[in-house]
Parts: C-alpha cells; structure tokens; sequence
C-alpha cells in the first residue's frame, strides 16, 4: 500500500472496464465531479488507453474539436464549456526539468489537469491527486487501479461505487 505524503497509507480501488466505452464512461464520470484545480495523474503501459481516457475526459469536460496526446508540446490547455482542461504528457520530461518548466502551476489553475505518466514527476504534484493507473486485460478490457490522495478524491471513489483494490495488486 502506498503512503500519502502525511505519511497515511492510501486505499486502493479498482475498475474493470470490459470496453472503451467502459473506460469512457468512468473518465465522464469523474469529470461530472471535477473542481477547478482537480488533478488526475494517469500512468499504465504504452496502448493502455491513457489518451483514450483523457479524450474522454475531455469531452465530457465539454471540450471541443480534437483532443490528442502532447507528447513533444509537454501540455495542451482546452477551454471546456464546464472547466478548463490542461492536457499534460511528461513522458519525455525528468523531475528537473518538469520543475524548471513551472509544470506545477497547472495545479494551482482555474482548470482540471490530466498528467499522463505522471509518476515521473509525483514530487511536484499536489498533495492531494487521484492517481489512475491503467492496465491493459484484453483487447479492449483495462483495470483502472485508483490511488486517491486527500478526502476530496476518497470521496471520488466512494461515490463512484469502485471496488477497494486487492492487497498486493498493482499500484496506482
């Protein structure tokens, strides 16, 4: 089990999504819950739908037009018709280097941020955070371990009905 910052240990839940549009119903459902300055950060396996999620996300967050991944531009800010949407992809990046962008800013914003590969940089990200860890099952079949960091985010998981996650299982 994962320690939070206060040194607590975090719970763990998990999510079976049999499809994409499994997976895309939970990204809508946690953003019909996002607050300015709510933050997701997503890691899981190259193809383990991390975009996928995060369009889906996106579009609930009423953006519009294409959503894609910023792999080389870092981060993509969208205006969503319920929140902002920053969009960032750290892949590329080192804790240094994420530092010296101001990455954490984000954070602070008006907005909702979705980091992708996001435990590169977890120094810097808020203390409180729901982690999303994508796994690939099948085809199209995924488990999505959460790690929620802070209340607000427990609430999250509690609210959506999520599974608390085996002892030993894969980490968010």
């Amino acid at each position: 089990m994962h320690s939070n910052r206060t040194g607590h240990p975090s719970k763990r839940y998990e999510l079976d999504a049999a499809n994409e549009q499994a997976t895309g119903a939970f990204a809508k459902a946690l953003a019909e819950l996002a607050f300015p300055g709510a933050v997701l950060a997503v890691d899981g396996d190259l193809g383990a739908g991390k975009t996928h999620f995060a369009k889906a996300y996106a579009a609930a967050l009423g953006v519009t037009g294409i959503v894609n991944s910023p792999t080389f531009t870092i981060i993509k800010e969208y205006e969503g018709t319920k929140l902002p949407f920053y969009h960032m992809d750290v892949y590329r990046l080192s804790l240094e280097e994420a530092d010296e962008l101001g990455l954490d800013e984000y954070f602070h914003g008006n907005g909702v941020t979705l980091v992708e590969w996001a435990s590169i940089i977890e120094p810097i990200l808020p203390p409180e955070r729901l982690h999303l860890h994508l796994e690939t099952t099948g085809a199209e079949s995924r488990r999505i371990v959460c790690r929620p960091v802070g209340a607000q985010y427990e609430a999250w998981c509690v609210a959506l009905e999520l599974r608390p996650a085996e002892e030993g299982g894969h980490t968010a």
